[in-house]
């Protein structure tokens, strides 16, 4: 299969909040062909093994913790949702 196919196939994996889907993911981006992505892969899963979940999806969702907000707020990365994360979680 293309590689851009199989990037695209994977993206469901690394955006689940599933820690054995982002496990999958880390290691179908090992692939040769995929490492130039392989670090968001690892991001991602960081987060998931660190929170459980992705904290910038908080606000979005109704839910927070307090050591979830001091992590945003000290750079936590909010994948280009910075403005609802900050602005909606108190």
């Amino acid at each position: 299969m293309p590689v851009e196919r199989r990037q695209f196939l994977y993206l469901p994996l690394m955006h689940s909040e599933r820690l054995a889907d982002q496990e999958r993911c880390v290691v179908l981006y090992q692939d040769e062909e995929l490492r130039h992505n392989l670090r968001h892969a690892v991001e991602h899963a960081d987060i998931i093994r660190r929170f459980g979940r992705f904290p910038h999806r908080n606000a979005a969702l109704g839910r927070t913790t307090a050591q979830e907000k001091a992590w945003l707020r000290a750079n936590g990365n909010q994948f280009g949702q910075l403005a609802a994360s900050t602005n909606t979680c108190h």
